[in-house]
C-alpha cells in the first residue's frame, strides 16, 4: 500500500470513528471538502502542514496517520 493510500485511510478511520463527517472535518481544518475527500482516496499526497491541521481538528497526534 502507498503511503498515501496508508494516510488517506487512517485519516478516515479516524475521522469516521469520531462520527465527524468529512464537511465537517474540513470545516475544522480549515480545508476544503473535496481536498479531504482525495486525500482519503490517497489521490492527493498532503502536505505535514495539513497532516498538522487535520490531526488538531481530529485530537490526535499527526502520527497516527502513518501506522
Amino acid at each position: 500500500m502507498s503511503v498515501a493510500k496508508r494516510v488517506g485511510a487512517n485519516l478516515r478511520r479516524v475521522r469516521e470513528a469520531q462520527g465527524i463527517s468529512q464537511e465537517d472535518l474540513a470545516d475544522r481544518a480549515g480545508l476544503h471538502r473535496t481536498y479531504v475527500s482525495g486525500v482519503e482516496r490517497g489521490v492527493r499526497n498532503p502536505t505535514v502542514k495539513v497532516l498538522d491541521k487535520t490531526a488538531k481538528a481530529l485530537k490526535v497526534k499527526p502520527s497516527v496517520f502513518l501506522e
